[in-house]
């Protein structure tokens, strides 16, 4: 009973985000492909999806309640809405999350995770739900004026990247010559732009764009759009093949029906869940 109530509670919550669009019950479609599935089978019998991700604006973030919003978040409950059981999130440093998929710490990632060759060769991955990209943002305090790739691709130019990120190694790259600085979360990027120690930042979008945006005095978009486009996947361990059939038919129901790139617009888009957040 205690599972039922708080899985009611999770489609609650769903429904009480911002401009969230209400979950649908599984297509027939999705419902064939989850009959007799063993792992969807292993999910409903524990009542609770675990869900490991880790904090990127707009992906996945706390909204002034302490309580995580953002993309991933709604994707992960209305996944969670129509398998009938909670989602549990697991917050945990992106250069661990792999190991921590690996070692059974969480069912799946969902957090914006690119699908890269690499990455292949350690976990199974979904078919895409989304593309996004690298983009990049640069300090008026330690490089004003500059406008091209070239420009960045410098000893004396130091760029902070998130550690483990695609953004890392699109850095790594795309700026071969340049000072690259990993850092454990965003927020650390961020700071060492605005004090001016970084001469730049490389992150998924649209973080360096926003970031921007708020601080137009000391920084700036020198390339705008993104520098690389990737796909994004929900990672698993790849002895849950099983669940690819399965998960695969409800990225496609859910985008088919127009909901994914509902809630992408809506969290990249535009900026009307920021009041929420900060």
């Amino acid at each position: 009973m205690r599972l039922k109530r708080i899985a009611a509670l999770a489609a609650v919550l769903l429904l009480a985000l911002p401009g969230a669009v209400r979950a649908q019950l599984p297509t027939p479609e999705v419902a064939q492909a989850w009959r007799n599935n063993p792992w969807v089978g292993k999910i409903k019998e524990r009542g609770v999806l675990k869900v490991g991700f880790d904090t990127f604006v707009p992906w996945a973030m706390k909204n002034k309640k302490g309580a995580y919003v953002g993309f991933e978040i709604e994707v992960a409950l209305a996944l969670a809405d129509d398998l009938g059981v909670a989602a549990e999130f697991v917050p945990t440093a992106w250069d661990g999350i792999i190991p921590a998929l690996l070692t059974s710490k969480f069912d799946v990632i969902i957090g914006g995770m690119g699908i890269t060759e690499e990455r292949r060769q350690r976990v199974a991955f979904t078919d895409p739900y989304e593309f996004s990209g690298i983009g990049i943002a640069a300090s008026r305090i330690s490089a004003p004026g500059l406008s091209s790739l070239s420009d960045f691709n410098k000893k004396n130019i130091v760029v902070a990247v998130k550690g483990g990120t695609t953004a890392a190694i699109a850095a790594k790259e795309l700026l071969p010559e340049a000072t690259i600085e990993a850092f454990d979360t965003e927020g650390q990027t961020m700071q060492e732009l605005l004090s001016g120690r970084a001469q730049a930042i490389l992150a998924g979008a649209p973080f360096p764009a926003d970031l921007a945006a708020r601080n137009p005095d000391r920084i700036y978009v020198p390339i705008s759009g993104t520098l690389t486009q990737e796909p994004i996947g929900m990672a698993l361990n790849p002895r849950d093949t099983e669940a690819l059939p399965a998960l695969n038919a409800w990225i496609g129901s859910r985008q088919a029906g127009g909901w994914l790139s509902d809630r992408w617009s809506y969290w990249f888009e535009t900026l009307d869940w920021e009041p929420e957040v900060r």
